[in-house]
């Protein structure tokens, strides 16, 4: 047996059977060692970022890693955007990443770089594999550590020698055992119980902010029980990693992405309990403007972090304030009516609360053409929404592939803009091919939207002609239409809210990808 199959071997032990592919010379042998394990479901992405953005997708529904192959330093680097989102969103991925022969690195061949220190960055753990005999047990080290509490990014680097050279003493250990399932959360602190049952019931104003496993629908439930016996108001963070949410479930006001905005709606509030999630912070900084947005006096009480147990703080803390039988309040559902004239993102959210199905996903990084969606679908079937932790653009169409990977069976919605999805529009040729239920609305408005509020966020004054050229996408004008069939999905343009509602009706109910071009 060869590290290439003695590493397949061990990911299929740990419980990876699926691994999202990029692969070059260096990795042909894991590549034919597929061909020997087809309990692999290989699934070739035709840009690393999307190879590492599906990855992360996967994690967030399926709830267990899946590995990455990529090629050598250039091909790991191609996806490390991907890999700093997945990093921010604690996502656990098992990265494979190809070298030259440990022989033929001293030539500095075109392809020598430091692979190691490529991935250092974007790797909580990280080993290289000498020889075949080391295959083994570092693949199910990488296995443990991407399964830790958090999740985790670890990085195999396999020298192509390692790959193919036979194994002295295959299997020296047992990866039933070595490649440990998901590590035991921590138990919750006494003393960050206490501290935040007096902040609660302080008498003076309070808020929850929340993050991680906390915006999952069980824990929620518990949330709600606390803010009704105390009145303190639950927050989420701005961007989360997954967010279960909708109708009979309880809701947390989504914290606003502008400062000002942000810095507003939490001055009241002198106690503000942390569940999974740091101090709220701006996403930048600006000019005479906080970095943090909690008023200068309000306490901050971690109460547990994402490596402890949420539930079991948040029951905790539910008895602490005598709020073990209290009722929640959960979101109604409201049948929302279809829209109707002109294209704007209030039509466009009025359309996904009428139409979205029960346990939809829907990966959101529409940015200025998304807020709107949000609070809209709060009362929408119940769903999963999944963000954008790490601001690296072209994370949609990558995560919303591997999602649909992760949580088969389900439809997953892709909102995102049409400069976002330049970024990664290849991963439409990937659900293509894989016959993926992703349905992808593509928000044209042909520009940065984002960076125009932005400009003028920091005070850079008005856009001038130079200026406006780096934000406006256009000369020529980008088509999606013709984007999304030449990469074997179904696509349509829709210029009114009418439209709009017929396209994503027949696309919800079609099998296999479709692209709505949503003109604004």
């Amino acid at each position: 047996m060869n590290g290439a199959e003695i590493l397949v071997n061990t990911l299929l032990s740990g419980g990876i059977d699926v691994c999202f592919a990029n692969p070059g010379t260096s990795e042909m042998h894991f590549v034919a060692a597929l061909d020997r394990y087809p309990r692999m479901r290989c699934v070739l992405g035709l840009f690393e970022g999307v190879v590492t953005g599906a990855a992360d997708g996967y994690y967030r529904m399926a709830g267990k890693p899946a590995s990455t192959l990529l090629h050598l330093g250039p091909g790991l680097a191609n996806g490390l955007s991907a890999l700093h989102n997945a990093m921010k969103a604690s996502s656990g991925i098992v990265n494979v990443v190809g070298d030259h022969a440990s022989w033929h690195l001293q030539y500095d061949a075109p392809l020598t770089s430091d692979v190691d220190g490529i991935a250092r960055p974007v790797s909580h753990w990280l080993k290289r594999s000498h020889a075949p005999d080391d295959v083994g047990r570092h693949a199910a080290e990488a296995i443990e550590a991407a399964n830790g509490r958090p999740g985790a990014i670890a990085t195999l680097i396999l020298p192509g020698d390692a790959a193919w050279n036979e194994a002295g003493t295959p299997l020296r250990f047992d990866p039933a055992t070595s490649a440990a399932p998901h590590r035991q959360p921590l138990a919750p602190r006494a003393d960050a119980i206490d501290a935040a049952a007096r902040a609660l019931l302080s008498g003076q104003p309070a808020a929850l902010f929340l993050g991680g496993a906390a915006l999952t629908a069980k824990a929620m439930e518990i949330v709600g029980r606390i803010v009704a016996k105390t009145g303190a108001r639950p927050f989420s963070q701005t961007f989360a990693a997954r967010v279960e949410r909708g109708a009979g479930r309880v809701a947390a006001e989504r914290l606003p992405y502008p400062v000002d905005h942000a810095v507003e709606v939490l001055k009241p509030y002198r106690h503000i309990v942390t569940v999974q999630a740091s101090q709220p912070v701006g996403f930048f900084a600006y000019p005479g403007k906080p970095s943090v947005l909690s008023h200068p006096e309000a306490e901050i009480h971690p109460l547990c972090g994402l490596q402890e147990d949420v539930v079991a703080a948040l029951e905790a803390l539910a008895e602490a304030v005598g709020a073990a039988g209290v009722q929640p309040v959960r979101a109604m559902r409201a049948e929302a009516a279809l829209p109707t004239g002109a294209l704007n993102p209030l039509a466009i959210a009025q359309a996904l609360a009428a139409l979205m199905p029960e346990d939809a996903v829907v990966v959101d990084e529409a940015i200025t053409g998304g807020f709107s969606s949000y609070p809209l679908t709060a009362t929408a079937a119940p769903h999963d929404w999944l963000q954008n932790m790490g601001g690296s653009i072209g994370f949609a169409p990558p995560v919303a592939t591997g999602a649909a990977l992760g949580a088969p069976g389900r439809p997953v919605i892709c909102l995102t803009g049409d400069g976002s999805a330049m970024y990664s529009l290849q991963a439409l040729w990937t659900q293509a091919r894989e016959s993926l239920h992703v349905v992808t609305l593509v928000f044209s408005n042909r520009t940065y939207q984002i960076l125009k509020m932005e400009f003028a966020g920091v005070g850079a004054g008005e856009p001038g002609p130079s200026a406006l050229a780096m934000m406006n996408l256009d000369r020529p004008d980008l088509n999606w239409v013709k984007m999304g069939e030449g990469m074997g999905v179904p696509s349509t343009r829709v210029t009114t809210a009418e439209e709009l509602c017929t396209a994503l009706s027949r696309a919800l109910s079609a099998e296999g990808p479709s692209l709505i071009e949503v003109m604004l």
